[in-house]
């Protein structure tokens, strides 16, 4: 039964039932090929790793050879089947002024009439009519509420390569993409693009489905006890997987980007990442669609930071850049959020910004209890941060305090435990006036200071006094 469920959720994740998305039987066996020796190196690791000497080795492999072998002729006797089939539904319709395939136009042209995919297919629909029957029209209305869809400088696409984006033609103001960012190989490529076809304040509109929407839909589908196995595999293959650079390639070889599970946050991140202010972002029928305004040229980040230890540019001694090390506890491209999320919530009564979807389940825990702060040690290390000092600030906070302070604060070296820990003064104000507070005894008694506020800091945090977040 365990290795049944392993080799069926492993299967329904990495696609392999998905075989319309197979442009060729060659690509099918492949795919079959790598994601069933994926399925048979888990069962081999649990065979050993669980010591399950019981199970006859032989019984196990066979087992699993034949049923790859079955697999592999069922499903191309079945793709056969259903190639034949897609072509038979494709042929034209007799004299009808619209033709339909079961897939979106690639690229439209609404003035030509014509669609710049290889199958050039002749449509009446408006692009209203096109993006009702493709997204539906809560989605119209949704789009409507920002631009006239109908306007000429309004380019609509449904693509997830970079190359159709390129191939617009050119005045578009507006562009907007039917196609999720989860199967789009190269996101950030694609976001490039359309910055780059877009003139200052052009707008752009796309969706995606998150996470939590993915886990949700996930949900629906499976009882309880399946339902938390899924998402853990699918967690671990579409999450996890694609980050460590030893298996991305392999990645995206099966899965040619299609499907990615991805949080809000990063998308967003992304977007800011290349150029773009976000506008709003609003759920329906269990997407995001984001809106967003061209302001700046895309920064072009050739190595973005996916891995659980990352450095945040701060301010330390004499205004110098320095890299605080921290344990990662909100998802990729979160930084270029923060005056964001600043905007949009502000601060909580503690000085930390509220309601920050930023932040993953386990940051939450770790933020709760300081862990995520311990690599701040290796800063202590390098000379560029003291046990006990004033927090190490971005640009954008260090730009919201006093004058007074910032003077002050430029004169020492950041530490890994503030002042407010120590004063237990907690929120913007307060954790200003406790910093203020520090440096006026740190300037008369540096070391005894520094000694006072360590006593305190580690007194309240063993007291449960003061957490973190």
């Amino acid at each position: 039964i365990a290795f049944l469920i392993i080799w069926v959720v492993v299967s329904f994740i990495m696609g392999k039932y998905n075989m319309l998305s197979f442009k060729k039987s060659s690509h099918m066996i492949i795919s079959l090929s790598i994601i069933s020796f994926i399925i048979i190196s888990i069962v081999t690791i649990l065979l050993f790793a669980l010591k399950l000497s019981l199970y006859s080795r032989i019984i196990v492999f066979g087992t699993s050879f034949l049923a790859y072998f079955i697999e592999t002729i069922s499903f191309q006797l079945f793709y056969n089947f259903l190639q034949n089939f897609k072509t038979d539904k494709e042929q034209p319709l007799g004299n009808k002024k619209t033709h339909i395939v079961e897939r979106p136009l690639d690229l439209i042209d609404t003035e030509a009439g014509v669609s710049s995919n290889k199958t050039s297919l002749k449509t009446d629909l408006s692009k209203a009519q096109l993006i009702a029957r493709e997204a539906g029209r809560e989605v119209l209305d949704y789009f409507s509420d920002h631009i006239n869809i109908d306007d000429s400088n309004v380019s609509l696409i449904s693509t997830t390569t970079p190359f159709n984006v390129e191939n617009l033609q050119p005045g578009s103001r507006t562009i907007i993409n039917l196609k999720k960012v989860n199967d789009m190989r190269y996101i950030n490529k694609v976001f490039e693009a359309v910055n780059n076809k877009l003139p200052d304040a052009g707008m752009f509109i796309g969706s995606v489905e998150t996470s939590s929407q993915r886990y949700l839909r996930i949900g629906e589908k499976f009882p309880g006890f399946i339902k938390q196995l899924v998402v853990m595999a699918d967690f671990s293959l579409n999450r996890i997987l694609p980050r460590l650079a030893s298996f991305k390639n392999i990645y995206f070889n099966i899965t040619r980007g299609e499907k990615r599970t991805i949080s809000k946050a990063e998308v967003l991140g992304r977007l800011v990442s290349c150029g773009f202010e976000i506008i709003e972002f609003k759920e329906i029928n269990n997407l995001t669609y984001f809106v967003v305004m061209k302001t700046n040229e895309p920064e072009y980040n050739l190595a973005p930071s996916y891995g659980p230890l990352y450095k945040m540019p701060r301010i330390g001694k004499n205004g110098d850049i320095i890299y605080v090390y921290k344990f990662r506890t909100m998802h990729p491209f979160s930084e270029y959020l923060q005056d964001y999320v600043l905007s949009l919530n502000g601060f909580t009564s503690i000085g930390k910004l509220a309601d920050d979807f930023r932040l993953t389940k386990w940051g939450k825990f770790m933020r709760k209890y300081w862990l995520d702060e311990l690599p701040q040690l290796i800063n202590v290390l390098k000379g560029e941060m003291t046990i006990v000092g004033i927090r190490p600030l971005s640009k954008s906070m260090f730009a919201q305090y006093p004058d007074d302070v910032k003077k002050m604060r430029v004169k020492y070296k950041p530490g890994c435990i503030p002042p407010y820990v120590a004063l237990l003064k907690q929120g913007k104000n307060e954790s200003i006036e406790a910093e203020r507070q520090y440096l006026n005894e740190k300037q008369k008694n540096p070391v005894s200071t520094d000694l006072k506020y360590f006593k305190l800091a580690i007194l309240n945090i063993i007291t449960n006094k003061i957490r973190s977040s």
